[in-house]
């Protein structure tokens, strides 16, 4: 797929989406963690960056679409030795240049310093958007199972997945701070995947959607709802805790999980060409989200947040 004509054009929209909103969370983070919950300057921020937490799902379905391709061979060699291998390289490589970023602006370049941000980045110690990362190594491991699962299994097995996936992955985290999950214990409160196995099930998702998506208005209407979800129950719980409550802005939450689904779905119908512009951002997404956080530090440094002008 080299020409943009024979791009996916839907995954290609969702990757400038999602790293648009990527940018975003990271911009309104500090309005949200500074200001007073129910304050006019939080809630403008809530209003931007609920919607913007389902970035990371937004890329976890284009990776479930695009690497789960019964059409893209993917043998083991290829895996590990290129997608698995510059995984890695890029990591580490990006992780110890914001370390070395962060000696520089501290003035503490030293080698004792150096030899100790060496050691943390090969422990996975590293800058914490890097997390996705992470998590797409492990996706990256999973790859040959999770492809021969979707590859031999009929729709209704898929959507037997999704429906367990959902409970335990989504579902049951979102609920677990609260009564009466917040009272089990034992082998039932371990039921629940945490958030790096649940990562898989949104690939699976990913590849689902793009075989059978919703019709546009039940993707709107997943969108929307998911939207409100999360905002209404941010700023009630945030309200009540007389600070950020963050739970419902996870990226495996349900109100999170609707949005994404509900946009990637709305998105992988459309048929028209790719624009060369969109299919130009869509392959530096990853570049983009790589150094980002460089330009976000630096003009921190520099007062230049949106703390200036608010939210809006």
């Amino acid at each position: 797929m080299n020409g943009t004509k024979t791009r996916l054009v839907g995954v290609d929209v969702c990757k400038c989406i999602a790293i648009a909103l990527v940018l975003l969370i990271h911009a309104s983070a500090d309005v949200l963690t500074d200001c007073a919950p129910g304050s006019k300057n939080f809630l403008e921020a809530l209003f931007w960056s609920a919607p913007a937490r389902c970035a990371v799902p937004l890329f976890l379905l284009c990776s479930g679409a695009l690497l789960l391709d019964e059409r893209r061979a993917l043998p083991l060699k290829k895996l590990y030795g290129k997608n698995i291998l510059r995984l890695l390289a890029a990591m580490l490589v990006w992780a110890m240049a914001y370390q070395c970023y962060h000696l520089a602006m501290d003035h503490a370049f030293t080698a004792a310093n150096l030899w100790q941000s060496l050691k943390e980045v090969l422990l996975f110690k590293q800058e914490f958007h890097f997390y996705y990362l992470h998590i797409m190594l492990l996706v990256y491991v999973f790859l040959p199972v999770t492809r021969n699962f979707v590859q031999h299994a009929d729709r209704r097995m898929l959507q037997y997945f999704l429906i367990l996936w959902f409970a335990l992955g989504i579902l049951y985290p979102t609920l677990r701070p609260f009564w009466p999950f917040s009272l089990l214990g034992g082998i039932p409160a371990q039921w629940l995947m945490n958030m790096t196995y649940a990562s898989i099930g949104y690939g699976v998702l990913g590849y689902y959607l793009k075989r059978y998506p919703f019709c546009f208005g039940a993707g709107l209407g997943l969108f929307a709802g998911g939207f409100l979800f999360v905002f209404g129950a941010t700023w009630i719980m945030s309200l009540r805790a007389g600070t950020l409550y963050a739970e419902f802005l996870e990226g495996m939450s349900v109100g999170v999980a609707g949005m994404a689904a509900g946009l990637f779905s709305m998105a992988v119908q459309g048929r028209t060409p790719c624009p060369r512009a969109c299919a130009q951002l869509s392959r530096a997404s990853f570049c983009i989200f790589l150094v980002h956080m460089f330009f976000l530090y630096t003009f921190n440094e520099l007062g230049a947040t949106v703390l200036i002008v608010g939210a809006l």
